[in-house]
């Protein structure tokens, strides 16, 4: 199974996600490739925003070796599941959808731990810290329940 997590910038939210499932990946010893992206060119190439590292880091998850890439068309054929954070990028990404197979790989992040209220992950950018500790406990959450339903 590959995943991808989505968000815009993919320095805050995706990267999280990513590095969170990658943590649950290698403690449990599943098979499972992860990765992320955003749907902006914004920060192609950088680290992960230094708050989302911190916080991070809190609760032992490295980000260190993470860097932006922007999402392309090809990640249909490269994923068998593309998770979104906001209905912003599940917007986004579906525009580059070229048919309705790529469409069904596409559902929002929060839908797998509380499925069909289609929540999104907040995006802690402009936030404080309470924002960002906020949106490690909601992917924490989601990525645990991932997780599960592929042990």
């Amino acid at each position: 199974m590959k995943i991808l997590v989505v968000c815009l910038g993919n320095i805050c939210r995706s990267p999280l996600a990513e590095g969170i499932l990658l943590h649950l990946v290698n403690e449990k010893k599943l098979a499972l490739k992860i990765d992320s992206a955003g749907t902006s060119n914004y920060h192609i190439g950088e680290a992960p925003d230094a708050r989302t590292t911190a916080n991070a880091r809190k609760h032992n998850i490295d980000l260190s070796t993470l860097r932006a890439r922007q999402f392309v068309v090809e990640d249909f054929d490269a994923f068998d599941k593309i998770f979104v954070m906001d209905k912003s990028n599940l917007q986004n990404v579906l525009n580059l959808a070229r048919n309705e197979e790529d469409k069904q790989k596409v559902d929002l992040f929060l839908n797998i731990s509380q499925p069909n209220a289609n929540m999104e992950v907040p995006d802690p950018y402009f936030g404080g810290e309470a924002g960002f500790e906020n949106v490690f406990q909601l992917v924490w959450n989601a990525s645990e329940k991932l997780i599960e339903k592929h042990q």
